[in-house]
């Protein structure tokens, strides 16, 4: 796979020409994991395991434990769903004041490109 390879952008838009915006491959990967960090079990019709349900919790008292689990989970979640995709190298979860921020540090296997990102998602308004 080269590194040239575009796919559909996330979210899903129109570019300026009316045709189904691309993204490049790494900018791609890194919109899966967005999704399946912030998609709760249960949203999606044909797939209800598929998520963290990360912001479900966005509003739960924090402690060491409650950030623990998080992380434990999403990284599950991450190697069931996209393990083929990524190696995960660090994954750090922490919430406060109602936005559960995730900094993850992995490898896109198909590129060998490096990528450090930060996640952030906030509960309902």
């Amino acid at each position: 796979m080269s590194g040239r390879r575009t796919d559909i952008a996330f979210p899903f838009r129109v570019d300026p020409r009316g045709r189904t915006a691309r993204a490049a491959y790494d900018a791609h990967v890194r919109d899966l994991v967005e999704q399946l960090l912030f998609t709760t079990p249960g949203e999606r019709v044909m797939r209800p395991d598929f998520g963290c349900g990360l912001l479900d919790l966005v509003f739960a008292p924090g402690s060491p434990e409650l950030a623990s689990a998080l992380e434990l989970s999403a990284l599950a979640s991450i190697q069931r769903w996209l393990g083929e995709l990524i190696e995960v190298e660090e994954l750090d979860v922490a919430g406060a004041d109602g936005v559960v921020r995730v900094r993850l540090r992995y490898a896109v296997r198909a590129t060998g490109s490096r990528r450090d990102e930060v996640f952030e998602g906030s509960g309902p308004v």
